[in-house]
């Protein structure tokens, strides 16, 4: 086989999985389509992400919306556009002012004061790159010097004791989870493993990071909060953040989503996705906050503004396929919202179980938004030009033993395998991907 795989992403498929939901608790519900992924380019996560996909540790999955109890949407804001709301200003002003103190203030006035136009643009224009660094250690002029030492950098995603530390805190203090159920090994793979590729690029602005980082707050030295995040070609995807019990009273959790914003913004990725968005999980509902924020129709893949009219419709049914009919220009509100529920009534959950639980049920056969059915597929040669990775050697799907004689029927025949994986990341995708099974 001429064809190179270096620059292609490796995955190795898994299943159609129902797990219980870490959202309502029930046994079961939580539905998704999921691969292992060793190897992955940036650019080609960058479009898993446009597709609905996400990832934990090094498993890939895609979540059924039809099917599960909470249907996961993904979300992103546009930091370009985005305007902290009066809250957000006011969180990040007030622990400015805590790092800062009123001493250094009050001696900075007196040493460096601002122009009268200098103050009256502060007071008018809340610049958020400006704000959100001002109370950096690096900030600090002359010889004057904050109350605190603050922090702030982006680290490899390697493993350390201090991060572990802070990672048991969390997990112990704000999720209740028992101390015996923590340990150093699920952090590594969930947190700090990461099939992504890491490497140095440059934009217009700066030299952009690409790949995992752990994004590390230290407030006096000490490591007191942290976030996993992908920063990719278009955006920076935040896949989990942590503090210490500590520094509850800062609010980290939306003083790390304006950081994280800013970002995006700062370094040129743009889109700051703050994962997946569950309309009935009180806790998710802060991520539409941030706006402008767009939500993915998962049949359609196109990204829209999440307005009011919209929330209020998700508040009415759980599952929407979001495909909106002309009268509704790409910002504007909904002007047949009536239309949007006839919608949805249509591509109501399946009133029959079958077709979640039943293990034997190909992927195309089952009615999950956003995947290829039956019909779609393409023809059996065209599957066959997916490349497999094999003992070593690297093939056509077409040139295995077994492919003439399986059949995509057959979950378990390398034909039935690649039909799967065409159906969950679509033609274009698969020339970007080899099947690794070694």
């Amino acid at each position: 086989m001429e064809t190179s795989l270096e620059h292609m992403s490796s995955i190795r498929p898994d299943c159609y999985s129902d797990i219980k939901c870490g959202y309502c608790g029930n046994a079961s519900g939580n539905i998704s389509y999921q691969v292992y992924a060793t190897d992955l380019t940036a650019e080609f996560y960058q479009k898993l992400l446009d597709r609905g996909w996400r990832r934990s540790g090094t498993v890939l999955y895609k979540p059924d919306l039809r099917a599960s109890c909470c249907p996961p949407y993904a979300i992103r804001v546009d930091s370009l556009k985005y305007r902290p709301s009066k809250d957000q200003r006011q969180k990040l002003n007030r622990f400015n002012k805590q790092m800062i103190g009123q001493r250094y203030l009050q001696a900075a006035a007196r040493l460096y004061p601002l122009t009268r136009e200098q103050a009256k643009k502060r007071k008018q224009d809340f610049d958020l790159i400006e704000r959100i660094h001002e109370s950096e250690v690096y900030e600090q002029k002359g010889s004057l010097q904050h109350d605190h030492s603050f922090v702030v950098t982006v680290e490899a995603s390697n493993f350390s004791e201090e991060k572990y530390s802070l990672y048991e805190n969390y997990q112990r203090v704000v999720h209740r989870q028992s101390p015996t159920s923590i340990d150093r090994n699920a952090f590594t793979s969930f947190l700090c493993d990461s099939p992504v590729r890491n490497k140095l690029t440059n934009n217009q602005i700066c030299d952009q990071q690409i790949g995992t980082y752990h994004q590390c707050y230290r407030i006096n030295g000490i490591l007191v909060a942290m976030g996993v995040l992908d920063l990719l070609p278009n955006c920076v995807s935040a896949i989990y953040f942590m503090y210490h019990e500590n520094v509850k009273k800062y609010d980290f959790g939306k003083l790390s989503a304006m950081r994280e914003i800013a970002l995006a913004k700062e370094n040129g990725y743009h889109w700051w996705y703050p994962g997946f968005y569950i309309h009935d999980c009180i806790k998710m509902r802060y991520k539409a906050e941030y706006s402008p924020v767009y939500i993915l129709g998962p049949e359609s893949y196109q990204w829209q503004l999440f307005a009011k009219d919209l929330k209020h419709a998700f508040s009415i049914k759980k599952y929407h396929s979001l495909i909106i009919d002309s009268t509704r220009t790409p910002t504007g509100p909904l002007t047949h919202l009536s239309d949007l529920s006839k919608i949805s009534d249509e591509n109501s959950i399946n009133e029959d179980p079958s077709h979640v639980i039943d293990a034997d049920v190909p992927l195309f056969a089952r009615n999950m938004p956003g995947i290829l059915s039956r019909e779609e597929l393409p023809m059996e040669s065209d599957l066959g030009k997916l490349f497999v990775k094999l003992y070593y050697t690297e093939r056509f799907a077409c040139d295995l033993e077994d492919w003439g004689s399986s059949s995509i029927d057959d979950l378990y025949s390398i034909k039935g395998i690649v039909a799967e994986v065409f159906s969950a990341f679509g033609p274009e995708l698969c020339k970007e991907i080899y099947l690794n099974f070694q």
